[in-house]
């Protein structure tokens, strides 16, 4: 039988471990995210084309498909596809996300992650927590661009399209990581993400309101998981979503849990060279 003072230390050696487990694990996570962020930031143009294409979807086919299909949906088809236009930028941006796996395994950075401490698990969520980091800060520019266009946010609406934002950039980040983890080439990376890049956005509804679609169409959009997005999106900016915020909230985590967990099992697979 234990004293009382022997089971007040084993509880406490068993906290010290938690603690530092904990630690190690959190300052890894820290070091990956901080890398990926660097690059980023030094990397100017890379953010400059990443809010050009959103931005001219925005004004020149907002514009100009707005003066011709009227959406009756109250706003203008400019404001109609503000919120389409945030998942466009967060998709392009997380997907192609996955093409650092490649340059990394070229330049022998990814060997180096991958003999360290770091189990590929961390490596994987670190990776992730980068690409979200990105998508989020052009979502920031956005939304500042809608402002400037008329939409009037309040602080909830900001936070809840942050949470959004975050959710489904971690979903399409892990899905760009798990095709970089099994394709060597850049060409090959950029041949087969195009198959998946244009399907997620042109089958969101993030061009046209999906209430009204004929039915093969309608089961795509529903198999999307930038459905959802753009729902819950036009929802808190417009207050036109056909599902709830939570409904929408609770489809998108379904996704980020299976495509996280697919994207966890090809790093564990993957090679470093």
């Amino acid at each position: 039988m234990m004293t009382m003072m022997q089971r007040e230390v084993l509880w406490r050696d068993m906290l010290g471990t938690i603690s530092h487990n904990l630690n190690r694990e959190f300052g890894q996570l820290y070091a990956l995210w901080l890398r990926e962020f660097k690059v980023f930031v030094r990397e100017r143009s890379r953010l400059v084309a990443s809010i050009f294409t959103p931005l001219l979807w925005l004004f020149v086919m907002g514009s100009g498909l707005g003066s011709t299909n009227p959406t009756n949906t109250g706003a203008n088809y400019q404001l109609f596809i503000f919120p389409g236009i945030i998942c466009m930028s967060i998709i392009f941006t997380s997907v192609f996300f996955g093409s650092y796996i490649i340059w990394d395994r070229k330049f022998d950075f990814l060997k180096s992650v991958m003999v360290s401490p770091a189990t590929r698990t961390t490596v994987f969520v670190g990776k992730t927590l980068g690409g979200m980091t990105n998508s989020l800060v052009q979502v920031a520019i956005l939304l500042v661009v809608g402002y400037i266009i008329g939409i009037h946010f309040d602080p909830l609406s900001i936070s809840q399209t942050v949470v959004i934002a975050l959710i489904l950039s971690f979903t399409l980040t892990s899905v760009g990581l798990t095709f970089g983890s099994f394709i060597e080439s850049l060409e090959g990376f950029q041949l087969i993400v195009s198959f998946v890049v244009f399907p997620l956005f042109f089958l969101s509804g993030a061009l046209f309101p999906i209430n009204n679609l004929p039915g093969w169409l309608n089961i795509l959009t529903q198999l999307n998981p930038a459905t959802y997005a753009v729902d819950a999106l036009r929802g808190v900016i417009l207050g036109q979503g056909i599902n709830s915020f939570q409904t929408d909230i609770m489809v998108l985590l379904f996704f980020t849990f299976v495509l996280g967990i697919l994207g966890v099992l090809s790093f564990r697979k993957m090679k470093a060279i």
